[in-house]
């Protein structure tokens, strides 16, 4: 059967009576959808400060973190290529291909901010040509970006975005292999109120997809001396080392709290975290033991690297780590969301329960969320602040 690259109405979305709360403003993502993507259909995964996507091997976690870095990598500005390296692999696999030999694959996801709950959902066309033929972003029940194929011999979509002004709508082409939400900054003039919507809504969506961090530390690099370089941690974490020698000089504070979370989950005692110049510009990461001795990261299990890797991630935010942030837009208007693949891999008891208390912690301060796939969500069963969405094979 065929992906239908349409969308189905949604209703208006609910605006809640004034409460007397301050209303969280930072760009978040709230919501994924994954309509018809690979194995999911008509998914929905609602996203807290901390979401757990728990279920057996095959049950589509890795899927659904997959998508949220493509849309984020859209959001971005990336061509749709570099978000879908494999499209073939995105389609549902008894989707049946049209009579022109179509087949594609729908997600979308939600915004939340300043502007209320803001939703994009795109309908991308993975064969035999990839492009995007169709995308909406909708906020408060109005539709304020819609694109359509209209003629598949040219690379381009047609789009009509809100106006509010002496024309309800305006039209113009936009390029099939970029998100046309990201590209409305440059052609929306912002002279009318509905003209300031669109733009707002559409800020607020990109700022959310934007600061996105996927992270799947990778213990056999972080065992390796490693060059000095910006010290902006990638997502396997080969380059901690060059990081732990910029963040323990320039964060003392958060430096103590990764350094009090290591006395828990790792074996033996811990005083310190230092960074080791070596000869030919390269340096390697120690644990200081208070007693004169110092072990190399080498020695480390997959777990203690796994842990530390990601209790860095957590504490240290977007300055530290190696993504395009939004600089031009203040740190308290945008929300950092990890997004960790194999949150609970090679982890003891004590370690992933550390592990989910310090997400959790900092979670409810608002600045980072995180997003992980877990085989198994019963140890997390309770804890405030987390959300477990149970997956099925």
């Amino acid at each position: 059967m065929a992906v239908p690259f349409v969308f189905a109405e949604s209703p208006a979305a609910d605006v809640p009576p004034f409460s007397g709360v301050q209303p969280d403003i930072r760009s978040r993502i709230t919501e994924l959808r994954l309509s018809a993507f690979a194995g999911h259909r008509g998914a929905a995964f609602p996203l807290g400060p901390v979401t757990l996507l728990a279920g057996p091997s095959g049950a589509g976690k890795t899927t659904a973190l997959t998508a949220f870095e493509a849309l984020a990598r859209l959001g971005g500005g990336a061509p749709l290529a570099e978000a879908f390296p494999d499209p073939a692999a995105c389609v549902p696999e008894r989707a049946r291909p049209d009579a022109e030999g179509r087949r594609g694959f729908r997600i979308g996801c939600t915004a939340e901010g300043a502007e209320g709950p803001v939703r994009l959902d795109i309908a991308v066309q993975a064969e035999p040509d990839l492009r995007i033929v169709g995308e909406r972003l909708t906020a408060r029940g109005v539709v304020l970006l819609q694109t359509a194929l209209r003629d598949p011999g040219r690379r381009t979509v047609q789009a009509a975005w809100h106006t509010a002004g002496a024309a309800p709508v305006t039209r113009a082409p936009l390029p099939d292999d970029r998100l046309g939400t990201a590209l409305l900054p440059l052609r929306v003039a912002g002279k009318t109120d509905g003209q300031c919507h669109v733009l707002a809504a559409a800020e607020q969506m990109v700022v959310a997809l934007r600061s996105v961090f996927p992270c799947d530390p990778r213990p056999e690099s972080m065992r390796l001396p490693v060059p000095t370089g910006s010290g902006r941690l990638l997502p396997g974490c080969d380059n901690l080392a060059d990081v732990l020698w910029r963040t323990r000089a320039e964060c003392s504070r958060r430096h103590g709290l990764l350094v009090e979370a290591l006395r828990v989950g790792c074996a033996g005692p811990v005083a310190d975290l230092v960074a080791e110049p070596l000869a030919g510009g390269t340096v390697r990461a120690l644990l200081d033991r208070g007693d004169g001795v110092r072990t190399s990261l080498a020695r480390l299990g997959d777990g203690e690297l796994r842990y530390l890797a990601l209790t860095l991630v957590l504490l240290t935010g977007p300055g530290v780590l190696d993504m395009d942030v939004p600089g031009e837009v203040p740190d308290a208007l945008r929300t950092l969301t990890v997004l960790a693949d194999g949150f609970d891999r090679s982890l003891d008891p004590v370690q992933r329960r550390e592990l989910l208390l310090t997400a959790a912690r900092m979670g409810r301060r608002g600045h980072i969320r995180c997003v992980a796939a877990v085989h198994d969500a019963s140890w997390a069963a309770g804890t405030p602040d987390v959300t477990v969405v149970h997956l099925n094979a």
